[in-house]
């Protein structure tokens, strides 16, 4: 097989980015064939043994590529923009390959997005039969009236459309707002801002805190992180019409 640089090598296996192996060379963090490796060299992915931290790297060359990142407000969920906004994609960087997000989020929303190039996976995630549960953290100004709830958790008309029920948990509250941990099971065009403007709520912050099983965490603003085998798997069984 055809030496590639180390750095593709661990982008392939969906490890980091080149960027980011670079700096785990330098530091002394990689190993080929037992022997520290170096900034620049070229491995054969079927005979040469790379290791990480101690760890044998595994070669995912052809596989799809599954990310999640913590969108910042303030880029939209786009590969390019005629306009010149920021795009997602610019956060990722062209090391790991061409990928496009999975559903959207508005521009100053914030929050858990996943990227990926498996067409066939982003169609059925965003399909209006697969009910993953999307779970919101909406901050709103002052305080939310008994009559307010009513109204978020009814079946409200949206542009036309009569959506599924929503559920509200309240989050505390402060002089500086209110916090609800909304849970969607659908997801039409802005469904929460209008939700809240029926209501007579104003949104200060939303932010997308998991999708299904798929939790935000501790991943920092702006940051992205490969999924998990154990995530993909996840994803890759949710079928239309599941209600995990």
């Amino acid at each position: 097989m055809e030496k590639i640089r180390l750095q593709k090598y661990f982008s392939d296996c969906k490890i980091m980015s080149r960027r980011a192996a670079e700096e785990a060379i330098l530091s002394g963090k990689v190993e080929v064939n037992g022997h520290p490796a170096a900034l620049g060299m070229k491995i054969d992915p079927e005979t040469d043994t790379v290791t990480y931290l101690g760890k044998k790297i595994e070669h995912g060359s052809g596989e799809h590529i599954y990310i999640m990142l913590n969108k910042p407000r303030g880029y939209i969920c786009s590969t390019s923009d005629p306009q010149g906004r920021k795009c997602v994609t610019e956060l990722i960087g062209d090391d790991v390959g061409r990928i496009y997000p999975v559903g959207r989020l508005d521009l100053i929303s914030e929050g858990l997005l996943l990227l990926t190039d498996d067409g066939e996976l982003s169609c059925r995630l965003t399909h209006p039969s697969t009910s993953l549960p999307k779970v919101y953290r909406v901050k709103v100004g002052g305080e939310v009236t008994e009559r307010q709830y009513e109204i978020l958790t009814s079946p409200l008309v949206i542009d036309g459309y009569k959506i599924k029920p929503v559920k509200v948990v309240f989050g505390g509250s402060d002089e500086s707002g209110t916090v609800l941990k909304m849970t969607l099971t659908e997801g039409r065009n802005r469904q929460i801002r209008k939700m809240c403007e029926a209501a007579g709520l104003t949104v200060k912050r939303l932010s997308r805190i998991s999708i299904g099983d798929l939790k935000l965490g501790g991943l920092p603003v702006g940051k992205w992180r490969y999924l998990t085998p154990k995530e993909v798997d996840y994803l890759c069984k949710t079928k239309h019409g599941d209600k995990k």
